[in-house]
């Protein structure tokens, strides 16, 4: 239990990046929330009080969530009725980034949006449109990501619709299981429109960097912790983070030995980071 480090990945003698780096320069700590801080918005055992200490240590807080449900205010609402200490300036959303991705490279576009909940708080002033789009713009799956839904999709990419992507997370964990997410549908739709999604929530670069400069820290000076080890931890690593795989959430036996590469550091839960921070118990 604990705190571990993974040390037998890659080329004999060669330590994964990130190994040995010292603690004292990090200024920040990104933080994934479903499955790193709660499953189905309850808090996981120790999280309040692991972030209560990070924050009181001095350490930035950004929380980071390709959550597609929920704006930034209600998250910060639910968190901070479930004990946390954060508020809406804390979370940054893939629909957050999606806006900002939007107005900086497709101004003014139509957009048609497939997403499960309301973030409209969160996409600003783009226009979302029933026809002719410009953009065909994917959230987080649900009742709504239903056989007709995708295939007018499919229609508006065959006509030249650009497509982006808040995320590409393929499943997440809820307290009944493993559920599916829009990434399941964004490859099929990748496949037969043959076009390559613009993601701008992990694993996009855009989005860590996006975080980091909410904090004011460089990348050396940051962990991201998470559950996913693609979208969230080498995601953060290729981004120059330190990353921080926690074992809750979406985590599996076996997700370490098929992933891309290895994960910088790893721990049992949330609970664990201060004590990988140094932190005194």
């Amino acid at each position: 239990m604990g705190v571990s480090v993974p040390r037998r990945y890659g080329p004999p003698g060669r330590r994964p990046r990130g190994y040995g780096r010292s603690m004292e320069s990090v200024r920040g700590v990104l933080i994934d929330i479903d499955g790193v801080l709660t499953v189905s918005w309850k808090p996981l055992p120790g999280a309040v009080e692991a972030l209560a200490r990070i924050r009181a240590a001095g350490y930035g807080v950004a929380l980071v969530t390709n959550t597609t449900s929920r704006s930034r205010a209600s998250i910060a609402q639910t968190l901070s009725r479930a004990g946390f200490e954060v508020d809406a300036g804390d979370v940054l959303t893939a629909p957050a980034a999606t806006a900002a991705h939007l107005a900086e490279h497709h101004p003014g576009a139509r957009c048609a949006l497939l997403n499960s909940g309301d973030v409209g708080a969160d996409l600003g002033d783009i226009t979302v449109v029933d026809d002719r789009p410009d953009v065909v713009v994917l959230g987080g799956a649900g009742p709504e990501f239903d056989y007709a839904a995708l295939n007018r999709a499919f229609g508006f990419l065959q006509r030249g619709a650009r497509l982006v992507a808040m995320h590409r997370n393929l499943y997440w964990r809820t307290d009944t299981g493993l559920q599916l997410d829009s990434g399941a549908f964004l490859l099929g739709l990748e496949r037969a429109a043959g076009v390559e999604a613009e993601v701008t929530g992990k694993p996009s670069r855009a989005f860590f960097e996006a975080a980091l400069s909410r904090l004011g820290a460089d990348a050396e000076q940051a962990l991201m912790v998470g559950d996913d080890i693609e979208s969230d931890v080498l995601a953060a690593q290729r981004a120059g983070l330190t990353g921080v795989l926690v074992r809750t959430g979406k985590y599996r036996p076996g997700t370490q030995r098929h992933a891309s590469g290895a994960p910088d550091h790893v721990v049992d839960s949330f609970a664990d980071v201060p004590a990988l921070l140094g932190l005194p118990q």
